[in-house]
């Protein structure tokens, strides 16, 4: 047998700690928090992108009734950013959650299909994209690339 260890390194900043862009971003993405739409799960969940060319694009979680057939805010946003700007690829992605009624944001990170959706994008322009998320301290955590949060994630597909 073969034990194999997998290590990941995630940055944690105070807010102060944080450059320009990267608070303007969290704040872009808490913003727009507001306009999740989360009857079911009174989660609400934004997420603003920072795109090579400088544009910034920020998108809330969209549930259905047929849940959990809703969008999370970050599968949105890459989609919409895709799809707009085909060639340009995203640099940093910012993420924020609070449960409907409270005040301090809650402990998040992207799930598995976000995950994924992340690795693509990386993988379609062959570089990592920055992860911001905010912590209920008021911390945020930093994350280069989505390797240190999908060690093991899925980017071969062969269908012969």
């Amino acid at each position: 047998m073969k034990k194999i260890n997998l290590h990941s390194e995630l940055e944690e900043l105070s807010p102060e700690e944080l450059n320009p862009t990267e608070r303007s971003l969290l704040s872009k993405a808490q913003i727009v928090s507001e306009q999740a739409y989360a009857p079911y799960s009174n989660f609400h969940v934004g997420a603003a992108v920072l795109l090579e060319n400088g544009e910034v694009l920020q998108s809330s979680n969209q549930e259905n009734v047929s849940f959990p057939a809703g969008s999370c805010a970050e599968r949105l946003l890459l989609g919409y950013a895709g799809a707009n700007f085909p060639d340009t690829a995203p640099v940093m992605l910012a993420i924020v959650a609070r449960r409907a009624g409270e005040e301090t944001w809650a402990e998040v990170s992207p799930c598995g299909i976000c995950r994924q959706t992340i690795n693509e994008s990386e993988k379609r322009f062959g570089k990592p994209v920055t992860l911001l998320i905010l912590r209920s301290n008021g911390n945020v955590l930093r994350i280069k690339g989505i390797s240190e949060l999908l060690p093991l994630k899925f980017n071969d597909f062969d269908p012969e």
